[in-house]
């Protein structure tokens, strides 16, 4: 008989977490690859669960795939490893028990780039796998991203005729991360073929029980459960969970009245979690009719109250020319030479300040912290720059929610260079998210959104930059990369400094098709020696061969070496200027008064083109 058939009068125990227990024996690498290299161990955890109570047990394969596997060079072991898990769970079934050949989303619980045509053909590959190694139904979970499981489940459905069991992840009780009521996430399921429509990961089951109380019944698919153990905690360098076996029995029959008809456990949950909950409700009769608790009525996302004062980067350029200002936070506490530098280029005539985020990987002062006072106490409107390298998921959402609270609302996205780059050896990059994603979760924040679908009360009112390397063997890659960048949410661009004439131009005829303005960087040089450095070890940045050559003639003298690199700077200034209504000049070592003669020569330059335009109007 089918599980299913079973599942018609009564309620079913699936088993627990596996990754728990194996990292509990002491592995942190592929769990999946134990399949191959240690199938006793993955055998005896299965038939623990099968001891516990289990009914249903589960294929150690959920990140068997192309993708996850490629992580641990194991790409070419999918086949292998699937066959394999199913094999070693058929190995210990007994009758009346049953193998679902598991499967797990792929993007998680932040926005990513992987796209669908990419899941897709990693999750085809994986489940012929599974259907030739002669599962009983399969099991498609830890989904965060309801089109992903669509997707996926469609592509099953169409396979195969055995049971499919489907299951979210949520991060905020009764709503997916792209705000999707979880009852009509379930409708949605069951109309593309589900069997059985439910929840697992992330929720112990406290929440995710009051997210269950607000769920109908289905009327043809069943609704499953596996909840975590509880929160995880980190102690003495490793992730643990509340071992309270009686709590999870204590929960197993608000379960059963909420019409879960399988029941099972995910992160933090073992053998004995399982047994807790076939002692109290294995094979009870399901509840045929429940009360679904009607949510709370929310507001909706306000609109913003607050409104910006000036135009937003992106338009500062539509008409008029727009130079923007690149000076470095201090590395230092003393801040006198920051702020003298700033007053200096307001007098000169910028438009906006843009402060890197701990550029090169080098400790500066905090750039956000230096934005809200040059804002307040000299007038100048800030750029501040977030880099994906120094802060988490967490860390980043609370940094946006910081900034729209100081005001700050210009940010430029960059990806940032890697700790490795600067002088902390020790230190460790984070990436939780690439430029493109921060790009994204920014624009969410517009909507009045977190990366979770958590409503934040007020709509953001950010402009967001990207960063632009037109330093690149083949420019056209680079270009495809701001169109991503543009599908992504990203206003206007702010390119690496440019040092020749020559590629200015082939830059405007390669991107003057796109759909928002790029200011194009200049960066006076200041000696040969920074010119060879800039040229040979920062990342992004190459000076053409007549310009090294130009400072080099003058390496012997400092002084004609600051004019020659002026000089440069001017006469690149003059190529941009005729193809780009936006300027970015780059401060070198805190020499404001560089970037500073720059603005007023690119401001006198505009007064005299507009004096030959009215004089050429009036004769």
């Amino acid at each position: 008989m089918s599980f299913l058939k079973r599942m018609e009068t009564e309620v079913l125990i699936a088993d627990g977490a596996m990754g728990t227990l194996l990292y509990s024996y002491g592995t942190d690498s592929c769990f999946e690859e134990l399949n191959l290299s240690a199938p006793s161990q993955i055998e005896n955890i299965h038939r623990a669960y099968i001891q516990a109570g289990a009914d249903l047990i589960q294929t150690n394969t959920y990140a068997a795939n192309y993708l996850k596997l490629k992580r641990y060079g194991l790409e070419d072991s999918v086949k292998e490893i699937n066959s394999a898990g199913v094999k070693i769970a058929r190995s210990v079934v007994q009758s009346g028990t049953y193998v679902l050949g598991t499967i797990g989303g792929i993007r998680g619980i932040k926005p990513l780039t992987i796209s669908l045509e990419e899941i897709k053909r990693s999750f085809r590959e994986q489940l012929y796998c599974l259907l030739l190694a002669e599962v009983d139904g399969l099991l498609l979970e830890t989904f965060y991203d309801l089109e992903e499981l669509e997707t996926v489940l469609m592509i099953a459905r169409k396979e195969t005729d055995l049971p499919i069991i489907t299951q979210i992840s949520l991060q905020e009780i009764g709503i997916l991360q792209d705000q999707t009521p979880i009852d009509e996430s379930f409708l949605r399921l069951e109309e593309k073929g589900a069997n059985i429509v439910g929840l697992n990961c992330r929720l112990g089951p406290h929440h995710m029980l009051e997210t269950l109380s607000r769920v109908a019944l289905p009327k043809h698919a069943y609704l499953s459960a596996y909840p975590n153990a509880s929160l995880p905690a980190y102690i003495d360098g490793k992730i643990q969970y509340e071992e309270d076996e009686n709590y999870f029995k204590k929960s197993a029959r608000p379960f059963l009245e909420q019409g879960i008809r399988l029941i099972g456990g995910c992160c933090g949950t073992t053998p004995n979690h399982i047994k807790a909950f076939a002692d109290e409700i294995r094979h009870a009769a399901p509840v045929l009719s429940k009360t679904v608790k009607q949510p709370s009525v929310k507001k909706a996302v306000e609109t913003i109250t607050i409104s910006r004062t000036e135009k937003p980067i992106q338009d500062l350029v539509k008409n008029n020319r727009a130079i923007i200002v690149e000076l470095d936070p201090p590395k230092q506490l003393t801040t006198e030479k920051f702020f003298n530098g700033a007053k200096a280029l307001k007098a000169a005539g910028i438009d906006a300040l843009t402060l890197a985020d701990n550029s090169l990987a080098t400790p500066r002062i905090a750039n956000e912290a230096l934005a809200h006072l040059v804002n307040k106490k000299i007038g100048i409107r800030p750029l501040v720059h977030i880099s994906c390298r120094d802060r988490n998921l967490i860390g980043l959402q609370s940094h946006l929610m910081g900034l729209h609270t100081l005001g700050l609302h210009d940010i430029l996205a960059i990806t940032g260079d890697p700790a490795r780059v600067g002088n902390f050896p020790g230190a460790s990059s984070v990436f939780d998210l690439s430029s493109f994603e921060l790009i994204e979760m920014i624009k969410q924040f517009n909507d009045g959104l977190s990366p979770t679908g958590k409503e934040l009360g007020q709509k953001a009112i950010f402009s967001v930059g990207a960063a632009f390397n037109p330093h690149v063997r083949y420019l056209e890659k680079a270009v495809a990369r701001l169109e991503k960048k543009i599908q992504f949410g990203a206003d206007y661009f702010i390119s690496q400094p440019v040092f020749s004439e020559e590629q200015l131009i082939n830059i405007h005829e390669k991107t003057k098709h796109l759909s928002v303005p790029i200011y194009i960087g200049i960066m006076p040089l200041i000696s040969s020696k920074n010119a060879e450095y800039l040229h040979s070890e920062v990342p992004g940045i190459k000076i053409a061969d007549h310009i090294r050559q130009q400072m080099a003639a003058v390496s012997h003298d400092p002084i004609q070496a600051e004019l020659e690199g002026l000089t440069i700077a001017k006469s690149l200034i003059d190529t941009a200027m005729d193809l780009f209504n936006g300027i970015y000049l780059v401060t070198p070592f805190l020499r404001y008064s560089l970037t500073a003669e720059l603005t007023k020569y690119i401001r006198q330059k505009d007064k005299q083109k507009e004096s030959q335009y009215a004089e050429a109007e009036f004769q």
